[in-house]
């Protein structure tokens, strides 16, 4: 299948591990140049990007960026124009999961996850939106929001669940107005995914079985099964898909 992606510039934020990482391999294969925004861990980015610089004819590039500063969501999106002269694609996936019950939840937690979850892929996306309409060209935003957008969180991560439920109404809400312009906005929704993110998770057996029975396939997902998804949200494929979250949860979700 052609997914039309060759040529094309992406941008995957939280693009040096977990999803974001396997989503920017899965772009690299189809042929797009991808910049990859990252925050943390630069050496190992680095290094993974030149591996898979040396493996794929399309490039990757690294740029640092706090996905929650507009100064820096500016910074890259220039950076990104200079080396690869267009964007076509953004994939939101940067992103925190603290842990903390709310009753005991400190303020700056709170704001700091609604920072990076929620108000970083609206910088990125305004930016890139007006961008497109000022250009007359189409665009893919890609949302990797969660499943515990839709069923809330039992196990301390109350105001992650509130930042991915926040980011699917916005991803309906800015599909709904950019459509005419042939901007498609569409989400994700991943289940428990192994990523270094929930490694302390992963592995604590226990707790691993508990997720195992809320899923009915009854794996953990690995990060190429939530970027298969994406890769397919941003390719040809799916013109005519915008304002959908898509269940990757292994039937955890079922909505």
């Amino acid at each position: 299948m052609d997914y039309g992606l060759k040529g094309k510039c992406a941008i995957v934020t939280g693009g040096g591990s977990g999803i974001g990482a396997a989503a920017v391999e899965l772009l690299l294969q189809e042929g797009a140049n991808v910049a990859v925004s990252y925050i943390v861990d630069e050496e190992n980015v680095l290094k993974r990007i030149d591996e898979l610089n040396g493996k794929y004819e399309a490039k990757a590039i690294p740029v640092f960026n706090d996905v929650s500063s507009q100064d820096s969501d500016e910074k890259l999106i220039s950076e990104v124009l200079g080396k690869f002269g267009g964007i076509d694609i953004l994939v939101n996936s940067a992103g925190i999961w603290p842990t903390a019950y709310v009753r005991e939840m400190e303020l700056e937690a709170f704001r700091k996850t609604l920072d990076i979850n929620l108000l970083g892929p609206f910088i990125l996306s305004k930016l890139l939106v007006n961008y497109w309409i000022e250009k007359k060209k189409k665009g893919k935003i890609i949302n990797v929001v969660s499943q515990a957008a839709f069923h809330g969180s039992t196990s301390g991560h109350a105001h992650y669940a509130a930042s991915k439920a926040g980011l699917v109404g916005f991803t309906v809400s800015l599909a709904r107005e950019v459509a005419p312009y042939g901007i498609n906005v569409t989400a994700v929704a991943p289940g428990i995914v192994r990523s270094p993110m929930n490694e302390e998770v992963l592995n604590d057996p226990k707790r691993v079985d508990a997720y195992l029975a809320r899923i009915p396939l009854r794996r953990v997902a690995e990060p190429e099964d939530v970027a298969k998804t994406i890769a397919f949200l941003a390719s040809c494929q799916a013109d005519y898909i915008t304002g959908a979250t898509i269940d990757v949860t292994g039937g955890m979700l079922m909505r």
